[in-house]
């Protein structure tokens, strides 16, 4: 199989730069998840611009790669996580295209598969004193808002800031 040498060098230098900003978030606690969220988002573009295929090989290097540089761990977890997301959204895109509806539905219910069993089982990942049933509502609840977040600023990127960047790095 041949593949372009500019499509590798390009996919480098997008790993290099999501290992950065999760070392990055390791290293500036205030802001990880705006590092984790911008991390992911250069999962977004290998999916956008090569293909799934590429898009999951480049989530699963750059898991790998953090997992050896990054100092916390569970921020690669997180960084996975997000990536595998925007992975499966990309095939919900691919199913649905602009039925609107459906796509946000088959959203809503591939993240919930991942942030339910999470909360569930492993609450200390999000908050860290004993977690109540009301509390457990409430962190149900916030990830909900997060994803709509998370998605209308994938979403953005990806059409205004990424369609500027591109015509610079892909010429």
């Amino acid at each position: 199989m041949h593949v372009g040498a500019k499509k590798i060098a390009v996919l480098g230098l997008l790993a290099a730069f999501s290992v950065l900003l999760i070392v990055l978030g390791a290293v500036i606690e205030t802001s990880t998840l705006f590092f984790i969220c911008g991390a992911s988002f250069c999962v977004g573009i290998a999916i956008r611009e090569w293909g799934l295929r590429y898009g999951f090989s480049f989530l699963v290097a750059t898991t790998l790669v953090g997992l050896l540089v990054a100092p916390n761990k569970m921020y690669c977890v997180t960084f996975a996580g997000m990536g595998l997301y925007l992975c499966l959204a990309e095939i919900l895109w691919n199913k649905f295209g602009n039925k609107r509806t459906l796509l946000w539905c088959g959203k809503y219910i591939v993240f919930n598969l991942m942030y339910v069993p999470t909360i569930i089982f492993m609450p200390q990942l999000l908050i860290a004193k004993e977690i109540s049933s009301t509390l457990l509502m409430i962190v149900w609840a916030a990830g909900q808002a997060g994803l709509f977040i998370y998605d209308k600023a994938h979403d953005y990127f990806q059409i205004f800031i990424w369609n500027k960047l591109r015509k610079y790095l892909l010429k």
